[in-house]
């Protein structure tokens, strides 16, 4: 209970949280009172469904800045993130079967509702109570346990497979500082200490007081059987801002944890073995098709490399 209030207290400070409340109130007014001409200024026309359509979303409005307002919660930041979502839906199906009339204006309320709908998802997850997560993955690579072993170890090489982290710098014999790119085009930094090492065998890290999320992971090398190289087995625990809730609008907007580091493991094994990240010619290149991995179209062995692979 004590919790709640403390919450409460918080979020009725925060200006993003009050200024969302604001600008619901401010929209869900007119939406209620006067629904044809609201309709008619968003370039839809007011027939009858759209009036209503209007007048529904108006009320919802109100709802969500009277929560805000009055006894703010992370549920009201995701009740207009759920009505974002419909609201996008509408005005799609508008511009999809539209007459011509005002759609300058439909289009640019659906970039407002769009960039309304980012605003709120970026809330809804930083303000609610984060949770922990533990992601693990696995890959086998073609290479000896102290080769493998010492290219994870230049830790200002991670960049090169790991797609959300973007710097990686050596601040001390066993400390680092990291940035990496967030949800929703955010920037997270943290120092991390190394806090065991076995040599070509296990690392592990976590990160220190003041990180913006807190974190800490293990990587394991083992001899792969059969001689066929170097098993390495990833653990990863951090702190996931939103929670499930959070983890569910990050899947949506394509940042799935656990698909990135199957990703990332993925670019590592080809890095280890081939010296760069491999990609067919219709896949996009390096981070968000930014083409920052070292990377080339995949394409057939030549000939001397097949003598190479077969001898």
């Amino acid at each position: 209970m004590k919790t709640d209030i403390h919450s409460t207290s918080r979020l009725r400070r925060d200006p993003l949280v009050r200024g969302l409340g604001w600008a619901s109130a401010l929209l869900g007014v007119p939406q209620v009172v006067a629904p044809a001409g609201f309709a008619r200024a968003l370039g839809v026309g007011d027939a009858f469904r759209h009036r209503s359509a209007t007048t529904a979303v108006g009320v919802r409005e109100l709802a969500a800045a009277t929560g805000l307002l009055g006894r703010p919660h992370p549920a009201w930041l995701w009740g207009r993130v759920g009505g974002d979502l419909m609201d996008l839906t509408m005005l799609t199906r508008a511009l999809k079967h539209h007459n011509g009339r005002g759609l300058g204006r439909t289009v640019a309320a659906t970039a407002a509702v769009t960039a309304i709908t980012a605003t709120d998802v970026y809330a809804a997850v930083t303000r609610t109570r984060r949770s922990a997560m533990e992601l693990t993955a696995a890959t086998t690579v073609s290479r000896p346990p102290d080769e493998v072993y010492a290219l994870w170890k230049d830790l200002e090489r991670l960049p090169d497979f790991m797609a959300h982290l973007e710097e990686v710098r050596v601040t001390g014999p066993r400390t680092s500082h990291w940035r990496a790119s967030a949800p929703f085009g955010k920037t997270v930094e943290w120092d991390a200490e190394t806090t065991q090492e076995v040599t070509d065998r296990l690392i592990t890290w976590r990160s220190v007081d003041g990180a913006d999320i807190d974190n800490s992971g293990e990587v394991r090398f083992e001899p792969a059987p059969g001689g066929r190289g170097t098993e390495i087995r990833v653990t990863l625990r951090y702190d996931l801002p939103g929670g499930a809730l959070g983890q569910a609008a990050a899947r949506y907007f394509g940042e799935e944890p656990h698909q990135q580091l199957d990703d990332d493991l993925r670019r590592f094994k080809q890095i280890a073995e081939t010296g760069e990240v491999v990609r067919s010619e219709g896949a996009p290149g390096g981070k968000r098709a930014r083409g920052e991995f070292p990377q080339h179209p995949a394409r057939p062995l030549t000939e001397g490399e097949l003598k190479e692979a077969l001898a």
